[in-house]
């Protein structure tokens, strides 16, 4: 029920979404009495999506998430074992073609970690989060992607059957059984961090961040605005869904924390 819910409610969390709305409501009432309103509503609409859309809105929304962890410090050593968070591949990727999206990295730096760790096992956790139509398992794509990247399937474990953050969780601490003692990397985007942490927290399988897929360069951006729109929209959807799921997961208690950020054992 929580994920039907999360698909069916997550399209409020685009703040783009809830503009071309409330737009659309505009241009309905203004052949009505009401069209007072749906003039406001309408330029209402316009406002806010070149706001999302043009100013750097969206850069400093982000940008807090992306810092929240540090990259990784190489100095502590090899890890364990390695967790690659899926939403990285295209489910409508045509015949046997593997089309990835913009979050790629959390694919592309396996070979890296793979060579650089050859005693570490790497889990890839990713089913299919579609709630209309399958398009199938991210990990079966995923496997055939890292070994034509050189990666030995001998090492790759596959999970697919999550449909969210909080079943990669789950699911993975399922498989691969971490002992205490056992140092596991956890692979996502820098922004999908915080939350990504949370979960994994809450259900008792301490990782260590290994954020990946920077969309901005730091403070440096906080200011830049967006010479195209479209690229302005994308950010602040981005970013505002991502805040929409630190808050609700901690409001359901799938999370251990409102914000999570580094403990102090790891700093």
């Amino acid at each position: 029920m929580f994920f039907v819910l999360s698909k069916l409610l997550g399209v409020f969390a685009f703040p783009s979404n809830v503009a071309i709305l409330i737009g659309i409501l505009g241009l309905l009432l203004l052949s009505t009495r009401f069209a007072r309103g749906g003039r406001w509503f309408a330029f209402v609409s316009l406002v806010v999506l070149a706001i999302l859309g043009l100013s750097p809105v969206g850069n400093l929304l982000i940008i807090p998430l992306e810092n929240r962890f540090p990259p990784w410090d190489a100095a502590r050593g090899a890890p364990d074992g390695i967790i690659v968070l899926g939403g990285v591949i295209d489910p409508s990727s045509p015949g046997n073609q593997i089309m990835l999206n913009e979050s790629a990295e959390r694919l592309t730096v396996v070979p890296d970690l793979a060579r650089r760790y050859p005693n570490a096992r790497i889990l890839f956790s990713g089913g299919s989060g579609a709630l209309i139509g399958d398009g199938g398992a991210e990990a079966g794509a995923a496997a055939r992607l890292l070994e034509s990247l050189g990666v030995s399937l001998d090492r790759v474990i596959l999970e697919d059957r999550s449909r969210n953050t909080v079943e990669n969780a789950v699911y993975s601490k399922l498989i691969v059984h971490p002992k205490r003692g056992e140092r596991w990397l956890l692979v996502t985007s820098a922004f999908h961090m915080p939350r990504a942490i949370g979960v994994f927290r809450k259900v008792g399988f301490p990782v260590e961040p290994y954020p990946v897929d920077w969309r901005t360069r730091g403070a440096e951006d906080m200011m830049r605005p967006f010479a195209v729109m479209s690229d302005g929209l994308q950010r602040s959807d981005t970013a505002v869904h991502e805040w929409v799921g630190l808050l609700v997961y901690w409001l359901t208690k799938r999370s251990s924390e409102l914000f999570p950020g580094p403990t102090q054992d790891a700093l």
